[in-house]
């Protein structure tokens, strides 16, 4: 049900309670059903961001999109909600792949990772090393054929090879505070 995210594809994952409780938060925050970028900056309070950060937001947005139609209905929200939460390594990994690979040509090159990394650090303030840093790190440990980009392989390969990086990548793109919005109500949490 919810591989097209390259998410875990049984319904059971994510149980019926679950599921009603995030209906109604959808809902709640949009009542038409379905959530449009606009929307989705208002849902997670985001707003006078970096070019570079409101893009990264779009990116996100667009890989949630998963029909492409310019919205995210209920079914494509708890499709990334069940990979957020409760995905395999793997899982979110393809996805963090996806959305890193901003043009969808099928490979991450150093500005696209450089792009993400800056929007990711103006939003939730990494700051442990710069983004040129972080983005030379990366490539240096994995791109084994030296071509500049990195390919799914790659990157999922040199990822799960290289535990400090495993677990940079993981917190450094870190989307539970945008899930801690969901969940508690943009309304209730400002």
């Amino acid at each position: 049900m919810f591989d097209a995210m390259g998410a875990a594809g049984s319904a059971d994952d994510i149980n019926a309670m679950e599921v009603h409780h995030w209906y109604t938060k959808f809902m709640k925050e949009c009542p038409s059903g379905q959530l449009c970028l606009h929307e989705f900056k208002h849902v997670l309070d985001l707003h006078g961001l970096s070019p570079e950060a409101n893009n990264y937001v779009e990116q996100v947005f667009h890989t949630f999109d998963m029909n492409k139609d310019g919205f995210i209905d209920f079914l494509e929200f708890i499709a990334a909600i069940n990979l957020v939460i409760r995905g395999k390594i793997d899982q979110k990994l393809k996805w963090y792949f996806k959305l890193y690979d901003a043009d969808g040509n099928g490979c991450i090159d150093k500005k696209e990772l450089l792009s993400i990394f800056r929007a990711i650090q103006a939003i939730n303030g990494y700051t442990n090393m710069t983004a040129e840093e972080f983005t030379n790190m990366i490539f240096q440990k994995i791109d084994v054929n030296n071509d500049g980009e990195l390919t799914l392989e790659e990157f999922i390969n040199g990822v799960e090879r290289d535990e400090d990086l495993m677990e940079l990548i993981t917190k450094s793109f870190d989307l539970s505070n945008v899930l801690k919005v969901i969940q508690n109500g943009r309304r209730n949490s400002v």
